[in-house]
Formats: structure tokens, sequence, C-alpha cells
């Protein structure tokens, strides 16, 4: 076994339990579907193809959940960040709309329903995800998502102010709603533990082993590597965030945006029963997003977002302490034993985006901070693809790609949105007339 690059330091890469063994790719070989990239989707994908009968091989550059998939905060969520079903009817049609909620609906009963099946260790928790309104005009939009939610069939509720200060130990909010099927993992143990199980069911998977090349011979795709090459009918691209120009313009169709994570000291079993004592994973309305959940070790797990990325993490402790402090002056002083970041791929429109970008050639990009739950089950609607549902047929609608224009100066901009955020947090929001 050849051991794969560490991950970058973080709590997760600190608790989960270990990769399975790999090989990077050697040589030449065949198989029906090339997966490249080794985190939620990829693993996803090859997991559902193995269970097919297919033969599929997953070429992850570095490790398996080096990227976004194991450096989240590990909330699974069956929303999307933005978008309700009535925006994806008004959008897609009603006909499309409904098929694309029903994929949102059922996204994290997935991931838990896989984690139940193949055994995976990943400290999972499916106590419910709520979204708490930081103003009473959110608590209006949280009512209407909870109703919208429910008449699709997802088992969501609203929570009046009263209750959810029970819930939460807080009365920093206005209410809210929760959708039961969601929950919290370490995702970097889901991720591994995807892999386990795609390995199990027959797939090939290969660590240290960068796509470097892709291109079309006759009807079939041939993907090479530095020690090796695969040829197959399918290929599946799954790099997210992570992407780079091996599909030309695919990387300039997602803004990478730097997302922080940060864990507390292990807090008292006094302290915590006064705090989410339900265990749930809670993110709430603001643009500036306040989230938080506890670890199987008791650490608090929250985040934030700065102007510019600062080598010094220090004024990041303050201003997430301090916040924690005001939504739970219960907590006292907060400390932080670990603090990372990864990137979220972001779409302008806030919608995922699902390719068809050539014959037999498979991608979809823009998780919008919604990438354990939503990732997972985009890896079962591609892997149907793969195995003969038609790409119109499927839930998501393929699109084509559409660069953003002047990516570059859009990523240097995009640091700037995070004020407009705290500037919209501050306004309240009405429902349309």
């Amino acid at each position: 076994m050849t051991n794969p690059p560490a991950h970058a330091p973080s709590l997760w890469a600190a608790t989960a339990p270990a990769g399975p063994e790999t090989l990077p790719l050697q040589g030449e070989r065949t198989a029906d579907c090339i997966v490249i990239g080794g985190g939620y989707t990829g693993l996803s994908t090859a997991l559902h193809l193995a269970g097919a009968g297919k033969d599929v091989v997953v070429l992850e550059a570095a490790a398996l959940g080096w990227g976004a998939s194991g450096r989240n905060n590990g909330q699974v969520i069956p929303t999307l960040s933005r978008a309700d079903p009535s925006d994806l009817m008004t959008r897609f049609g009603r006909e499309k709309g409904l098929a694309m909620s029903g994929v949102v609906r059922d996204s994290a009963a997935l991931v838990f329903d896989l984690i139940r099946r193949h055994g995976i260790e990943c400290e999972a928790v499916q106590n419910g995800w709520i979204q708490p309104a930081h103003s009473p005009g959110r608590f209006h939009l949280a009512q209407r998502r909870a109703k919208q939610w429910a008449e699709l069939g997802a088992p969501a509720s609203a929570i009046p102010k009263a209750d959810l200060d029970a819930r939460l130990g807080s009365t920093y909010w206005h209410g809210g709603w929760i959708n039961p099927t969601g929950g919290h993992i370490n995702p970097l143990a889901y991720a591994r533990g995807l892999g386990g199980a795609a390995m199990r069911a027959g797939a090939s998977v290969h660590e240290r082993s960068p796509a470097v090349r892709l291109e079309r011979r006759g009807d079939r795709w041939r993907v090479e590597t530095p020690s090796g090459a695969v040829t197959a009918e399918w290929v599946v691209l799954a790099t997210g965030a992570y992407s780079d120009d091996l599909w030309p313009g695919y990387r300039q169709t997602v803004i990478p945006v730097r997302s922080y994570q940060m864990a507390t000291a292990p807090i008292s079993d006094n302290l915590r029963k006064s705090i989410v004592p339900g265990n749930e994973a809670v993110s709430d309305t603001h643009g500036d997003l306040y989230f938080f959940r506890w670890t199987a070790q008791g650490r608090l797990v929250t985040g934030g977002a700065l102007f510019s990325y600062i080598a010094d993490e220090s004024r990041l402790r303050r201003r997430i302490g301090a916040r924690l402090q005001r939504l739970f002056p219960q907590l006292g002083e907060v400390k932080f034993d670990h603090v990372w970041h990864g990137f979220i791929g972001a779409t302008t429109d806030r919608i995922p985006h699902l390719h068809l970008l050539a014959p037999g050639l498979l991608g979809w990009i823009g998780c919008n901070g919604r990438g354990v739950a939503f990732a997972t089950i985009m890896g079962r609607v591609m892997a149907e693809a793969v195995a003969g549902r038609p790409v119109a047929d499927a839930p998501w609608p393929a699109t084509r790609i559409e660069p953003i224009s002047g990516h570059g100066l859009a990523r240097q901009l995009a640091r700037g949105m995070l004020l407009l955020y705290r500037w919209n947090d501050r306004k309240e929001w009405r429902a349309p007339a």
C-alpha cells in the first residue's frame, strides 16, 4: 500500500477512522465507468454503480475526502441553500420542479440509509436539522418552507419561538423549522466509509492518481494518470469546488468560497444539556451563516467567514467566540482547539448544476453549502444515467455549462459579498405580494 497524502489539520483528520487501503493506478485497464474525484459524489456514484454490477474505477488525486468532503461542518441538510420547491417549479416547470424537489427531500435520508446499510462508523446522529429564523420576518419564511416541504411528503414542521428557545437553549432566534431526516456526521469518516463500501461492492479505488489527461477516442473515453490509464464508455467528473482545467471551462462555472470550521474544547455535560439538548444540527437564516452542532466528544463545531483570508486566526477566534457567547451566555469564555478551512462551490443562481458535458461525460457542480446530502444523492442520480437511464429523464435537469464571465475577478469580488450578506441580514424579510 502507498500511504495517501496527509489531510490538512482539522478535528476530522484527528478523529476519523483510517480509510481503506488503496494503491495508485498502475498500467492500462478498461472499465464501464471512470469516476474522477474521491469525495461524496464520486464515491456515491461508484458505490451505486458497483452495486448494480458495473465495473467502475475511481481516480482521486490526493486522498479520499481530501477536498470539501473531508473539511465541512458535517451537517446533513435536506434542503438547498436558497431555492425552495416553489422556486424550482417556477424556474423549471411543475413536473421537473417536483422531481428536483424530490431529490432534495430524499437526500439526507439516503445518507443515513447508506451509513446504516454499510456499517459506516462516522459518529452519525439523525436527530434532525433545524433552521432558526434570525428575525420575525424570516420566521414567516421558515413557516413557508416547512409547509412546502411537508406538502411534498417531508416530515417538516415549523417551531414557534417558545419551543425553539427550549430546543436550542437560547432566546436569540424568532422561531424556525425542523426536518427530522437531517442530522450530522464526522464528514471525513463518512467519505472514507463510502470508499470502503464502494470497494467491498467491487469498485476499484485509487488514491494518489490525478487525472492529467481526458480525451475521446472513438466511442470511448481515455483518462490518463501519471502511472496508468483507464478506458471506459462513461466518465463522471466529481471534483466540485476543487476542479481544475481537465475539462475546458468547467471550473469557471463556480466560485470557490472559503469556509472556516472551528471546534471548541470539550464542554462539560452540564453545559451540553442546556445547549441543543436534542443534538440536532443547526444552521440559521443569516447570509453570514450561524451554524453549529455537537460532536461525540462534546465539542461544539461552528464556523464563520472573513472578508479576506488571514494567516493569523486570532481575529476569527475572537469574533466567533463572541458570537457563541452572545447566542449562549451560559458558555462563558469559549476556547477553540481546532480551526481549519475548505472551499464551497457557489453557483451564481445558488442552484446545483448537472451537466452532460459531452456524450458519455457527466458532472455536477455547485453544492452551495449543502454538499453532504446533495452530493450523495447526485451520485445515485448519475449512476442511474451511466447504468442506462436517459439523461433527459433524470430527476435533475442537465444543462450546458456557462463559464462565469471574468471568473478570476469574480473570485476576488466574492470576498466582498460577505459585507452584502451582513447588510441584508439586518433587513427584515417580507413575503412577496
